[in-house]
């Protein structure tokens, strides 16, 4: 039903809890903060950006446990600590990057996404999304966040881009 608009998406953007972690947060009795990411997830954002499609992060918190994942996955468009309009960090991005809101997605879990997911080219809801969320999402997923979500999204873009035997390639020979 989506296919068209999902094989222009050249950007992926994600909100981080909820959707890359299953939502909890953690912390330590030192006060640090923990977070748990699905290593199926990091592998479904390293094939996407291997076939070309770039990720970032728009998310209302900041942690150095998100900074040290993104770090090690490559990405290094971070919007964090975006407190009340995700919208602007949004348009920020598409200023800065030269794509357009119908070349991006965008996949949230709770109410301060849900106005990015309408201006995005596809929302993306994961399935232990708000009841609102699920409402204004172009796909609601099958996997919750942090469980394979992120995973789902790319095998869903790079399917609909016919890049998906490829980009798994390397791990079939």
């Amino acid at each position: 039903m989506h296919k068209d608009k999902l094989a222009g998406i050249k950007l992926v953007l994600l909100d981080v809890d909820g959707v890359l972690t299953d939502g909890s947060i953690v912390y330590t009795d030192a006060g640090e903060e923990i977070k748990r990411f699905d290593s199926k997830d990091g592998l479904g954002l390293r094939l996407l950006m291997k076939s070309g499609i770039s990720a970032g992060i728009i998310t209302g918190r900041k942690s150095q446990a998100l900074l040290h994942r993104c770090r090690n996955l490559g990405i290094d468009l971070i919007f964090d600590n975006v407190k009340h309009d995700k919208r602007k960090a949004f348009d920020t991005i598409l200023e800065n990057t030269g794509f357009t809101a119908s070349e991006t997605a965008f996949a949230g879990d709770d109410l301060p996404d849900i106005p990015v997911m309408k201006k995005a080219g596809i929302g993306f809801a994961v399935a232990d999304a708000a009841k609102e969320v699920v409402e204004n999402a172009d796909i609601v997923l099958s996997n919750p966040g942090g469980c394979g979500a992120v995973r789902e999204i790319s095998e869903h873009i790079l399917k609909a881009k016919g890049k998906w035997l490829q980009a798994i390639a390397p791990f079939l020979t």
